[in-house]
């Protein structure tokens, strides 16, 4: 069972990922760690800063190196990451990503003081269920479920919260709303849904 964190100082809140945790695009405000950010502001939580290292095209190895060109501190009190459709679009291999996926969740907690309850992990949404992906589907969707299998167990074995977005990803053919105008990514509303998921857990983790 999770602790709940009792911060007593605002939120300094680090979003580590690719394309979706970017907002490839949307507006900047538009992407979930923005979105996040602010449904947590209108709940009477204090935030003091939001960093975001992302960028569209990024695999595991990519976020590893820009982590640590960024120089990085144990400065945050609450840490995301979503990373691993790359890896899977570039048809790398899943022992690298467990190997990787492990260093990056373990660097996460030390970034976030050395407190897990401090960090989430989202699982990795099914573009299969795309225009881009949809003729695909049957290589992407099966793929992309031995992914998050992966990025599920380390969470669970590390104790780490973990939010299982792809479901709601999976409706993007049904509910073209629910995807950007490039056909590929999420659109605000989406990102919307993923906020919803996981706001209850969030405010439990900044103590409200």
């Amino acid at each position: 069972m999770q602790t709940t964190t009792v911060l007593h100082e605002p939120v300094r809140y680090l979003a580590l990922g690719d394309s979706y945790t970017k907002g490839e695009s949307v507006r900047l405000t538009q992407n979930f760690p923005s979105q996040l950010m602010d449904s947590l502001k209108k709940s009477g939580v204090s935030v003091s800063s939001q960093k975001i290292i992302a960028q569209t095209g990024w695999t595991t190895k990519n976020l590893k190196s820009a982590m640590e060109a960024a120089g990085l501190q144990d400065t945050f009190n609450l840490v995301s990451l979503l990373i691993g459709v790359n890896n899977q679009f570039q048809g790398r291999s899943i022992l690298e990503y467990q190997s990787d996926f492990e260093e990056l969740a373990n660097k996460a907690i030390e970034l976030a003081g050395g407190k897990k309850e401090r960090v989430f992990i989202l699982s990795i949404p099914d573009y299969g269920y795309t225009p881009f992906g949809t003729n695909k589907q049957s290589l992407i969707t099966p793929q992309i479920d031995i992914f998050n299998k992966i990025n599920k167990e380390i969470s669970d074995t590390m104790g780490i919260t973990y939010f299982d977005i792809t479901d709601i990803s999976r409706k993007g053919l049904d509910e073209p709303d629910l995807l950007a105008n490039d056909g590929l990514h999420p659109s605000a509303h989406m990102y919307k849904e993923w906020v919803d998921l996981m706001m209850v857990d969030v405010l439990k983790k900044v103590g409200k």
